[in-house]
């Protein structure tokens, strides 16, 4: 499976380069399609090296330090910390969103500059091994260095969206389809980008859901996790997000309203898809995260395939 969800999301991100260069092409040719491109990488690059700070002062977040002597909040550094250790990864920033919305994300361009978010609608909701369960999802996703890959769609998305706004102006060219083809160049073009892009964001879920099963040892606790926010999400109006929706792929759970299936225009894909998905690990993964273990136990309970990871004897240069 692990080698199906990385083709799925080679093939998208061929599809959304391939749609690139075909609306590229029609709109101004090589040279245009050139300009579009430096245009929209600038735009990201800039995105993507201030994308944890731009995310975070966005939503208010705190660190979570600042609540320790909270009995939920202290575990939920105390856990994350301790997974992170079990994952093979550095210690990642750790804050909180005063939002009652149950819900989670992670940010930074990659494990060394990595953050992890919950909202205390989250901490206030679950039971420690079910945040836990959370968490390990959230650190999955920092793993798989994901906001990579989100980075290169948007990129791409991007630059889609400068070339059809380029063919609503100047309609394409007689010589490349005329008027009509380069109004549908704008009007779908940006639909296509954005339903590809989609389709990466459901890929990667699926990804960081079978992930953080394995980094905690166990797929049920995020199964309920699942159950018990996804509900709770869609009652609970997330204005931030609401106002730049660009921002939702990031969440645990989608923060605007819930779809009912995998369609081509949502961003997560069906909670229940995703529960039965975890819940056919079950008993594929083994040494279950246990909180009171301390940090040397916590690690030797590690899965056998992270286990084998961080064994793996390194070479004389590291």
């Amino acid at each position: 499976m692990p080698f199906l969800n990385h083709t799925k999301t080679f093939m998208l991100l061929a599809a959304m380069t391939a749609l690139f260069g075909g609306v590229g092409y029609l709109v101004g040719g090589v040279p245009g399609m050139a300009i579009a491109f430096v245009i929209a990488i600038g735009l990201n690059v800039f995105s993507y090296w201030n994308s944890d700070s731009i995310v975070l002062k966005a939503y208010k977040a705190k660190a979570a330090a600042d609540y320790s002597s909270n009995r939920k909040v202290s575990e939920y550094l105390e856990d994350t910390r301790k997974l992170a250790m079990r994952a093979g990864l550095p210690e990642p920033k750790i804050y909180i969103i005063e939002m009652d919305q149950p819900n989670a994300f992670a940010t930074g361009r990659n494990p060394e500059n990595a953050a992890v978010v919950a909202t205390t609608g989250l901490l206030n909701m679950l039971e420690r091994d079910e945040v836990a369960g959370v968490m390990a999802h959230e650190l999955a996703h920092v793993k798989n260095r994901d906001t990579l890959t989100m980075t290169v769609t948007a990129t791409i998305a991007g630059a889609i969206g400068l070339l059809a706004n380029f063919a609503l102006f100047f309609g394409g060219g007689r010589d490349r389809g005329g008027l009509i083809a380069g109004l549908a160049i704008a009007f779908l073009a940006p639909i296509a980008a954005s339903i590809v892009q989609m389709a990466i964001s459901r890929a990667r879920e699926y990804e960081a859901d079978k992930s953080g099963a394995e980094i905690l040892g166990d797929p049920e606790p995020l199964a309920r996790a699942l159950a018990k926010i996804s509900g709770k999400a869609e009652l609970m109006p997330d204005r931030t997000t609401e106002a730049n929706q660009s921002m939702a792929h990031m969440f645990i759970v989608n923060p605007l309203a819930g779809q009912k299936g995998d369609n081509l225009f949502s961003t997560h894909p069906a909670t229940q898809n995703r529960i039965e998905a975890l819940m056919s690990l079950k008993g594929q993964v083994s040494g279950a995260y246990q909180p009171d273990a301390s940090p040397a136990q916590s690690e030797a309970s590690t899965s056998p395939w992270l286990k084998a990871r961080q064994q793996r004897k390194r070479g004389p240069w590291g």
